[in-house]
Parts: C-alpha cells; sequence; structure tokens
C-alpha cells in the first residue's frame, strides 16, 4: 500500500504529530515487530563489557546531562 502523505504541504508541527503517532501505533503492536539479527549482538557485546568492567550503566537523567556537555 503506498501512503499519498501531503508532505510538502505539512509544517514540522504536523509531521512530527505523525511521526508521534505512528510511534504510538507501533508501540501498541511491538510484539509483532521482528527485530533484527544484529541488535543480538550488540546487545551481547555491552553486556560482555559491562561485566568485563570496561562498560557501566547510567542513569538517564545523568547520561542526557553528559551528552550535552560534550557538544
Amino acid at each position: 500500500m503506498k501512503l499519498a502523505i501531503p508532505l510538502d504541504e505539512m509544517t514540522t508541527v504536523e509531521k512530527l504529530q505523525a511521526i508521534e503517532e505512528i510511534w504510538a501505533d507501533l508501540q501498541r503492536v511491538s510484539n509483532e515487530i521482528p527485530s533484527p539479527g544484529w541488535h543480538a549482538d550488540v546487545l551481547a557485546a555491552r553486556e560482555n563489557r559491562v561485566r568485563e568492567g570496561k562498560s557501566q550503566f547510567s542513569d538517564w537523567g545523568a547520561a542526557k546531562s553528559r551528552i550535552r556537555e560534550k557538544a
């Protein structure tokens, strides 16, 4: 099915609202969305780094602050 969305006529706010509605809809059926195989590889590598003491978990608020400081 091809959708005809008038992107050229939409404001940035309208486009963001459309994206938010699509994400909200996808979240309701998230168990139906297949995860790519490489996701498992990335997660396993990250778990290994944490187990080996090479990485650690951060609180999301603290992580955002660090990211903003680097920018």
